[in-house]
């Protein structure tokens, strides 16, 4: 054998024997049993708890139930009902809490006609939520449209529900059903409005597009398209006669149409003011629904938000794009004729006067037709008459008008949503409106600054650009409102009685909560104070400011003149003068050290006592935004604009890791106390929560609608309270739910995954599909999660159940043979037969998700599913399922279906059951209709129920004889006035 080489001989020796290795894999104990297991260390999670301070988001329109009595209203994602002469939100009506993801804001909503406790509302990602607001419960969610919701109308019957939306589509949806019946494709932009016409079961659209579509429903096409407007037609209305239509855009007028009605005989007539139908002249286009009557010239130059008549239909208001609402009076047929007389007899003398004047005496003054003269026709100047414009101090976002008869001597009530997070009731008069409620208490008119909890986590105190206002945490409710200046931060005063707000125009106000009012108003800066933190002995406070000071203040309560109470009142003791803004402040909590951050983007560290400085922390890019230290004095955590977040050790001012942590800039960060967990928030509008030790992400709190200015943590940790842009205030409770890092993790990547599945990336740079003019059908649902997840439970339960039949099979055969024992129920199909259990599967499935389910069904898998449907036709309960199944199947399939020959006696056998099946199903139904008709009328007539028919009938008639005796007092007025000039 060979020596080794000088210098390898102990490289070899270091190296180990196959042998060895050998031993140590196969030993009876390997070595990694002799080692520590690393412990995964779990988090408690925290969860989204609680959302108020929004009375109306901008959004989404306001509507009133049937009885006039309550108002709905989209706060984000809530759907709020009001009682507007309490001023109380009375019901939230929100999804679980418990579903990941952003919840979307409601963005549209419409009251259910036929039902006193429904309502729809639509969402900013498509779906429509169907809500029963007397029990708080959602009945079911409508999923079709791949933008955001933007107008809702129900059918005069309630049993149609059509939505439009941002991807361009009108669905109609069976809400007796809870299923889309089919899709509406023309639109080339977004639709704004809809309506129904009942006469002739027809639909009529408007769009960001510049037309006007009116949609058969029954044939499901585009029968007419209305050009002639210049920009975008923003809303429309019907009035309840259903005889004008009026639509609104950017023009600086609101054009109005005349409606064709469809009688009995089959052709089209003209609806006139006197109630009789003119029948169309030769010539003229059956299919011309809506004919043009006249435009009106507006007084504002914004554009048409909503146009609207009250459900009587005397009024008429289109509310702008600014803070006006334009009110016009509809004159019934007795009036408009009058009105057209004197119109044409004024038109007669001018024509005159100037023909005698051109012709002489003896001239031709034949100008006018005695048709014309004799039966004048009104025209829209005849019908609709200017009465007011309702001015506000904001913006209007949506208007509504009340349902209930309003009380004389007023004309009708409307609800407006303004801009600034309130909601404003008028009642309208012949010549002025009455501001009557007002609902602006719960919420903040502007963006929340700060956010502020008490020592013992009872109270929350929250600021804005005029007020501050103190919130039960738990509860959500508003305890007082106090009038102040721009703050941009606050702070408790030790005791809780007494609290401070920093303002922007460099004032300190002194706030007595239990007394509402402000006590105090120091001159503390010359600029804003940007930061307000208390000492750790309690005995004062340090604020920071953009004049590049850094104040030190103590407390004192005086006795002043006019109040019966000790008031608080400070002092300035130090001033610490800064090189730059000073924009956040902080001190340790064992009270040795000051941290300042300046606009030049660096943190300065001071020793408390002395003043003398200590270290400078530099790194970021951008300025210092927020900061915080640990109570232990370890850690000093700083967000910036630059969007990191860095975490500091202050014994050595060492950056100890830097966190690329939001997507815009950091605006709050704070430690959990007694811990090194930290909160961040910004403008990202997310809040996430950090372990400062490890460096790891541990969770991500998404809510929030807009940029996140500011956060709370409590005493204990037990919950955090954040302030948004949005005006909302969100409270985030901690759980006793542990979890672990690795966990939310892979939940974020596969949420990331299944994000992706509704917006797939080679649908973006794709071709747009050309429409045709007349427009497109297509099928109501879209491919969501959910659907495929119920396609995979339903092929899973396909071959469960005939792996499930064979087995059914052998044990016959073994029977048989003498060999087989008894056989056990299939645990996993709970106990069920195989066709039972694939029938099972398929009613769990949603009524509006089980087209697309079946449309993700291969055919293999269908022809199964078929093969199952003449056993379950028998159940009488499930007829509709199984004909809506059979149905949807032959139509996804069916040229496959024809040139399959297995599937030829399947076919056959149904087309022989269906029918029979759904016959016997209808005279069912019929039979039970009839007997409840027939104790509906038995017990009419034993009961009070007539006179309450009576009483409502009266009612109307009153309402109508009011309307007259008004126009009746009018004209006689006018008369007087006449009789007074010939005088």
């Amino acid at each position: 054998s060979k020596t080794p080489a000088p210098g390898k001989k102990e490289d070899a020796a270091k190296k180990p024997r196959k042998t060895e290795r050998r031993d140590s894999r196969y030993s009876r104990f390997p070595p990694s049993r002799n080692k520590k297991k690393k412990m995964v260390k779990a988090y408690l999670r925290y969860e989204p708890a609680a959302v108020f301070g929004v009375v109306a988001s901008v959004e989404s329109n306001v509507c009133y139930d049937n009885t006039g009595k309550l108002l709905f209203t989209g706060a984000l994602e809530q759907l709020c009902v009001w009682n507007l002469k309490q001023g109380l939100c009375i019901k939230a009506l929100a999804s679980s809490t418990s579903s990941s993801g952003p919840k979307s804001a409601a963005s549209a909503i419409a009251c259910s006609p036929s039902s006193d406790s429904t309502v729809a509302c639509g969402y900013a990602d498509g779906s429509i939520k169907i809500w029963d607001f007397v029990r708080g419960t959602c009945e079911t969610t409508l999923n079709g449209h791949k933008g955001a919701v933007t107008a809702l109308r129900y059918s005069k019957n309630g049993s149609l529900l059509a939505s439009g939306s941002k991807d361009n589509d009108i669905i109609l949806w069976d809400v007796v059903g809870e299923a889309g019946l089919f899709r509406l494709r023309g639109h080339k932009d977004q639709v704004t409005d809809l309506i129904f016409l009942e006469s002739g079961k027809k639909l009529i659209s408007c769009s960001k597009d510049k037309f006007v579509r009116v949609w058969d429903i029954d044939t499901q096409h585009c029968m007419q398209i209305i050009g002639g407007h210049h920009s975008e037609v923003w809303s429309l209305d019907v009035n309840p006669g259903e005889k004008y239509m009026v639509t609104g855009s950017a023009d600086q007028e609101l054009r109005f149409y005349k409606i064709q009605s469809e009688p009995q005989d089959g052709r089209f007539h003209l609806a006139t003011e006197d109630g009789t139908n003119n029948n169309l002249e030769s010539g003229t286009n059956k299919w011309q629904i809506l004919k043009q009557f006249g435009e009106i010239k507006r007084q504002s130059k914004d554009r048409v938000v909503t146009v609207r008549f009250n459900k009587v239909g005397n009024l008429l208001a289109c509310q702008v794009a600014g803070k006006t609402v334009e009110l016009f009076c509809v004159l019934d047929d007795d009036e408009a004729k009058r009105k057209a007389k004197k119109r044409v007899q004024r038109k007669k003398e001018k024509l005159l006067n100037k023909k005698t004047k051109e012709l002489g005496e003896s001239g031709d003054v034949t100008l006018l037709s005695k048709d014309e003269v004799a039966n004048p026709v009104p025209v829209v100047s005849d019908v609709f008459r200017f009465l007011q414009t309702l001015q506000t101090k904001k913006k209007i976002c949506s208007l509504s008008f009340c349902p209930a008869a309003p009380k004389n001597p007023f004309l009708e009530t409307v609800a407006l949503s303004l801009n600034n997070n309130m909601i404003e009731v008028y009642s309208i008069q012949t010549d002025s409106s009455t501001k009557v409620h007002t609902v602006y208490l719960p919420g903040h008119r502007s963006d929340i600054r700060s956010v502020a909890l008490s020592s013992d986590s009872t109270m929350l105190m929250s600021t804005s650009h005029d007020s501050v206002k103190i919130w039960n945490p738990s509860s959500g409710s508003c305890l007082r409102t106090i009038e102040s200046g721009y703050g941009l931060c606050s702070l408790f005063v030790p005791g809780n009685r007494f609290a401070l707000i920093g303002t922007k125009s460099g004032t300190l106000e002194v706030i007595d909560i239990g007394s509402s009012s402000r006590t105090e108003l120091i001159e503390a800066h010359t600029d804003a104070i940007r930061s307000l933190v208390s000492l750790p002995n309690k005995s004062g406070f340090i604020t920071s400011s953009a004049d590049h000071d850094v104040k030190f203040w103590d407390y004192q309560i005086m006795e002043r003149d006019g109040h019966a109470s000790k008031q608080l009142t400070v002092h300035n003791t130090r001033t610490l003068k800064m090189d730059d803004d000073a924009l956040v402040v902080r001190v340790s909590h064992d009270a040795k050290y000051i941290a300042v951050s300046l606009l030049d983007s660096t943190i300065k560290v001071f020793f408390m006592d002395t003043l003398k400085f200590f270290l400078s922390l530099y790194g970021h890019s951008l300025p210092v935004l927020c900061m915080d230290i640990s109570y232990d004095g370890d850690l000093l955590v700083s967000g910036s604009g630059d969007k990191n977040l860095k975490i500091w050790g202050l014994d050595f001012g060492d950056c100890h890791k830097s966190i690329f942590a939001h997507a815009d800039s950091i605006t709050g960060v704070q430690f959990v106390r007694n811990t090194h967990y930290i909160f961040s928030v910004g403008k990202d509008r997310l809040v996430k929560y950090w372990d400062a030790d490890k460096f790891e992400l541990l969770l991500t709190l998404e809510g929030h609608h807009a940029a996140v200015w500011c956060l709370s943590v409590s005493e204990h940790g037990d919950f955090l309270v954040t302030g948004s842009s949005d005006r909302s205030i969100r409270r985030w409770d901690r759980t006793e739910e542990p979890f672990f890092v690795e966990e939310e993790r892979e939940k974020r990547l596969e949420e990331m995954f299944e994000s992706g599945l509704d917006d797939p990336v080679e649908g973006l740079y794709a071709p747009k599909e050309e429409l045709p003019d007349e427009g497109a059908v297509s099928l109501a649902g879209k491919q969501t999660q959910e659907t495929v997840n119920s396609t995979d439970k339903l092929i899973d339960a396909l071959d469960m159940a005939e792996m499930e039949t064979q087995r059914i099979l052998q044990h016959k055969e073994d029977m048989k043979a003498g060999k087989a024992s008894i056989l056990q129920p299939n645990v996993m199909m709970r106990g069920l037969s195989p066709s039972e259990y694939v029938l099972h599967t398929l009613s769990s499935v949603h009524s509006s998700d089980l087209v697309q389910t079946l449309l993700l069904l291969p055919f293999t898998d269908a022809l199964r599913l078929m093969s199952y449907l003449k056993d379950w036709i028998e159940y009488p309960d499930k007829v509709e399922l199984i004909c809506r199944i059979t149905t949807v199947l032959l139509q996804i399939h069916h040229n496959q279906l024809v040139a399959t020959p297995t599937a030829r006696p399947v076919l056959t056998l149904l087309q022989g059951i269906l029918y029979k099946r759904v016959k016997e199903c209808k005279d069912t139904l019929g039979f039970n209709l009839a007997a409840m008709d027939h104790l509906k009328q038995l017990m009419a007539s034993k009961s009070d129920a007539p006179f309450r028919d009576a009483k409502a009938k009266l009612m109307e008639i009153r309402a109508k004889y009011s309307i007259v005796t008004g126009k009746k007092s009018d004209a006689k007025e006018r008369k007087a006035k006449k009789q007074k000039k010939s005088n």
